[in-house]
């Protein structure tokens, strides 16, 4: 069992930055990627970024390249989503997942997910 909880959520205004965190937690040992997806209201949920266990390699969605960072603290199995230069495009409840096979991009690929966290951006 994996347990992700995300936290850093919040109100900030349009060209603001916002840092949400995903502690991982239980049996984290099978655990290969650590990704960030978003869900905006009546929409799909989207890949974001993923970053690996080892926190060396990382992907991001055009969408947000430039503008989000991922990063991750080894030794407290914390993942990081630096948000700067943030759009009203970006509210969503953002989730964090974990996969067990690699550094996707794909929803279906992450076995495990937190409660997730809601990003509101103001314009």
């Amino acid at each position: 069992q994996v347990q992700l909880v995300e936290s850093g959520g919040g109100l900030v205004q349009a060209g603001g930055s916002l840092r949400l965190s995903c502690a991982a937690s239980g049996r984290t040992l099978n655990i290969y990627g650590m990704g960030w997806f978003r869900q905006a209201p009546g929409k799909e949920r989207e890949f974001v970024t993923v970053i690996n266990w080892s926190g060396d390699s990382t992907r991001y969605a055009d969408s947000v390249k430039g503008r989000f960072a991922i990063s991750k603290e080894n030794a407290k199995n914390t993942v990081y989503l630096q948000m700067n230069s943030l759009k009203a495009e970006d509210t969503a409840v953002y989730y964090c997942a974990a996969c067990r096979t690699g550094v996707l991009t794909t929803l279906g690929s992450y076995a495990y997910w937190g409660q997730g966290t809601q990003v509101t951006v103001s314009s």
